[in-house]
């Protein structure tokens, strides 16, 4: 009897320990079914894939089950301390990396394009952001310096503080002060309460000048003070207030050459061109009309609730072909209205016949290269506006007129038609 005990006691001690050896691997069996790691020891944790603060309890409870299976209340109180700051670690890491990938799938953050004036670009966006120095951008009208502005007040120190515009172009000359500085009540007729001018909006951010050099020549001296001093008065106040804000200014004009015509002050012109950054028009970088069609295509699709159009070989060669004087914006203009008024099959672009007879040209002979001196694409982009402008008969705002047929702003328009010269026949 005792013979037959004893190996009963060995048998079932045996089979505990298969039993447990049964439960050690199911356990493992189960966790790995469950992208779970088990190892010997506590250094090994549990991993489930998400963020959610339900999952990250789940993980906790369940290595505390596993940690407290063989381990004394002090090497549990030490196994809790480790986990939380594994668990810290991992959301840090977690937050770094999904920043590191937006960072590396926008490299040029909204600005669109590889060639190598943007690239060049996109390098003095980088340097010049996280200083305080004031940035003076330089280009055409519709080449993007709006969008080179924003870039560099969200790479600045400033990212947090207000971004505010102001077109110059825009403002009435009688009111360039209050726009500016803002005015106390009484301070002209129409002045019925106190308002925050610009600057003041401003505070703590990004001031940014659009067409700057439109600014009235008299009020150039006062907004010379509020850069270099930080200080100016609303009109019609007598306060001094103070302001700390970043000038970034824009102009699709030669400065230099309105200081030299005493349409620009000297002084102003240096203390706004610390730091130039010229934008290449379009027609000099006609690589990035590929990818830029291809934004504003997916763009305008989503907009407009359409499918996703295709666009032929034939169709992005005449693309490339055009001198786009009105630059990105043009473009954008023609990919939308080329969607809306899409009916099914590839997308076709209104262009310009004579960009069409080009695009035919390159592609039945690709080496043939049209080289025309600056003064004949004046002269084609004057004939080109006044040919628009005979046939609207020189309606240049609203539905029908110049302005929307070559697919710019109508005071882009305007300021086009003073600089080549056009007025309206009387």
């Amino acid at each position: 009897m005792e013979l037959v005990a004893t190996r009963m006691d060995h048998t079932m001690a045996k089979s505990t320990l298969r039993t447990d050896e049964d439960f050690r691997r199911m356990v493992e069996q189960i966790a790995d079914q469950l992208c779970l790691t088990v190892g010997g020891n506590f250094n090994h944790l549990v991993r489930v894939d998400g963020q959610d603060d339900t999952v990250e309890k789940l993980e906790m409870v369940v290595n505390f089950v596993l940690a407290t299976a063989s381990r004394s209340i002090e090497e549990v109180k030490q196994a809790k301390l480790q986990l939380e700051q594994q668990v810290d670690i991992r959301r840090k890491l977690e937050r770094e990396n999904a920043y590191l990938r937006e960072e590396e799938t926008r490299a040029l953050g909204e600005i669109i394009g590889r060639s190598t004036p943007m690239r060049h670009v996109s390098e003095q966006v980088a340097v010049v952001a996280p200083t305080n120095a004031t940035v003076l951008i330089l280009g055409e009208s519709g080449t993007g310096k709006e969008l080179v502005a924003r870039e560099i007040h969200k790479a600045s120190t400033r990212r947090d503080g207000p971004m505010v515009k102001v077109n110059c172009a825009a403002v009435p000359r009688d009111l360039f002060e209050s726009e500016f500085f803002g005015h106390v009540k009484g301070a002209f007729t129409g002045a019925l309460r106190d308002r925050v001018g610009r600057f003041e909006l401003a505070n703590s951010g990004t001031l940014f000048l659009d067409e700057v050099s439109e600014i009235p020549i008299e009020l150039q001296s006062k907004l010379l003070r509020a850069i270099q001093e930080g200080e100016y008065e609303r009109v019609g106040g007598n306060k001094t207030l103070k302001t700390d804000v970043r000038l970034v200014a824009a102009t699709n004009r030669n400065l230099a050459e309105e200081v030299r015509r005493g349409r620009f002050r000297e002084d102003l012109y240096y203390r706004l061109n610390v730091f130039p950054i010229s934008l290449a028009p379009l027609r000099e970088r006609k690589s990035d009309i590929a990818l830029l069609a291809a934004h504003f295509l997916e763009r305008a699709c989503k907009e407009f609730n359409k499918p996703l159009g295709l666009m032929s070989g034939e169709a992005l060669a005449a693309l490339k072909a055009y001198d786009w004087p009105g630059n990105v914006r043009e473009l954008q203009n023609v990919v939308e209205r080329a969607v809306i008024t899409a009916r099914g099959g590839p997308i076709s672009f209104e262009l310009p016949s004579t960009a069409i007879a080009q695009a035919s040209e390159r592609l039945d002979d690709s080496a043939a290269v049209q080289v025309r001196t600056e003064g004949q694409l004046r002269e084609a982009e004057r004939s080109n506006v006044l040919a628009v402008l005979n046939k609207t008969r020189w309606k240049v705002y609203g539905r029908g007129g110049a302005a929307e047929l070559l697919g710019i702003k109508p005071g882009t328009l305007a300021a086009r038609m003073k600089k080549l010269g056009l007025r309206r026949p009387s």
